[in-house]
């Protein structure tokens, strides 16, 4: 049930919850969604259900024992420090919880991460130092806290929303025009999951079977595009999925996505990729260590610990740390030397994300460094060492198969593409459009193993 695209939610979980949630009093709903979020958890991932619950209660009472240090802006010096206290305390609490099942998860049995861990510990994270930076002015009530660190979806793979932008302190309507709005978000994120991402996976699986001392320079690149492709259309069109549900709900669409690939350079990308993470190591770690406004050495030192951590964020393997640090080191070389070249030659900035961005993904999916190896050598034959292809014609052989995915993905790739479905969404055509995504995603999740989000992994 953890995954939006599975059958059991679509036609079981989702409509027996919203029938449920939209006949109960406004005043109520919010205790439907905290029960009903807790038996999707529970349901998906059983096991690690009381991991999430009781680290959300420590979270909400160490936050009661701040704001019983005084809650007003005018408080005494000992206030302030002991609420300091308690502030770091919460968050090496919750980073003690995160780090203890991570190592288990590397060490012991990858079984023993719960689901979505990265997720809602960060979003913990971030309440703490909220109610303690007083963004938060209003001290929360139980159910709302429970339910911010809870609601389904977004528990599994975000975003990260931030405790304010639930609003849940207001009374919640949703007319029809809005939960029609939320309705095609999740359809479209639906197609780009089904129809896209999980085809191009299929290219992927290919090679890796296939072997990589095997395949040839061409399609080590189209392996390459295709993975890129792949990772964005399974983690926007969950993003889609997921805010589209949120607005259904009556909450506000949280934007995660804009465009990445339109991007002029690296440091660009990220800030349009994955944007409540990245929001998120801004605000809690780059920002806090001095950000921008310092010496070279600390500008230096502050993007490399930002981007070491993000690489550890992702996953347990060698690859994410090198994979964070590559990116780590083209941020710092952007924004000391050469950025201000890429942002006067927008085409030469385009070109340079549109190579660089797909050799960093190759780094993040292959955890083996012998098969990194053997993948770079491909990629780049002049550096020996990887041997002859098998098949120098397998290229064509896979474009002939892929090309019209590759096509689809290059073309909701350019912004304007989006913009004028945003402009259109309206349009009786594009619900007929909307409706055969729909069934066509239907049909080809009915037919195969249901293969989950990408994201679900981190």
């Amino acid at each position: 049930m953890v995954s939006f695209s599975g059958l059991e939610f679509l036609f079981r979980f989702l409509p027996i919850f919203l029938v449920v949630y939209f006949v109960t009093p406004l005043r109520y709903r919010e205790c439907v969604l905290l029960v009903g979020s807790i038996v999707f958890y529970a349901v998906g991932e059983p096991l690690f259900i009381p991991v999430l619950i009781i680290a959300a209660i420590l979270n909400y009472l160490l936050d009661r024992k701040e704001w019983e240090l005084g809650e007003g802006f005018s408080i005494h010096e000992w206030q302030k420090e002991a609420r300091k206290k308690y502030l770091i305390g919460a968050v090496v609490l919750d980073v003690i919880i995160l780090v203890v099942f991570k190592l288990l998860g590397t060490f012991v049995d990858n079984a023993l991460l719960p689901l979505g861990i990265s997720f809602y510990i960060f979003k913990m994270i971030s309440f703490q130092v909220d109610v303690y930076r007083r963004e938060i002015l209003v001290q929360p009530k139980f159910r709302y806290v429970m339910l911010y660190f809870v609601m389904f979806p977004q528990v599994v793979s975000g975003p990260i929303m931030r405790y304010n932008e639930g609003e849940f302190d207001l009374e919640r309507t949703c007319g029809p025009e809005q939960f029609e709005d939320g309705l095609k978000y999740f359809v479209l994120g639906l197609g780009m999951k089904v129809l896209l991402a999980d085809r191009l996976a299929i290219l992927w699986n290919d090679l890796q079977m296939i072997g990589f001392q095997s395949i040839s320079t061409p399609l080590a690149w189209m392996g390459a595009a295709g993975y890129s492709m792949q990772l964005y259309f399974d983690f926007w069109g969950y993003s889609l999925m997921s805010s589209g549900l949120m607005v259904m709900l009556g909450y506000n669409f949280i934007e995660n996505f804009n465009h990445p690939y339109a991007s002029k350079s690296i440091g660009e990308f990220y800030r349009r990729w994955h944007m409540t993470l990245g929001s998120w190591f801004r605000d809690y770690v780059y920002i806090p260590l001095g950000g921008s406004r310092c010496d070279k050495k600390k500008l230096v030192f502050n993007l490399a610990l930002v981007w070491l951590l993000t690489g550890i964020w992702h996953g347990n393997g060698i690859n994410y740390i090198i994979w964070g640090s590559i990116l780590g080191i083209l941020i710092i070389l952007e924004k000391l030397f050469y950025g201000k070249y890429l942002s006067k030659i927008p085409v030469l900035g385009r070109l340079y994300v549109l190579l660089v961005i797909p050799l960093t993904w190759v780094v993040f999916a292959i955890t083996d460094p012998g098969q990194l190896g053997i993948y770079f050598g491909r990629l780049f034959p002049f550096l020996g060492g990887a041997g002859i292809a098998v098949n120098q014609q397998d290229f064509i052989r896979y474009a002939q198969n892929y090309g019209i995915f590759f096509l689809a993905g290059i073309v909701l790739c350019i912004p304007t593409v989006f913009r004028f479905f945003e402009k259109h969404k309206k349009n009786p055509l594009m619900l007929v459009f909307l409706l055969v995504i729909f069934w066509c995603s239907i049909y080809f999740a009915s037919s195969s193993a249901g293969n989950p989000f990408m994201y679900l992994n981190f």
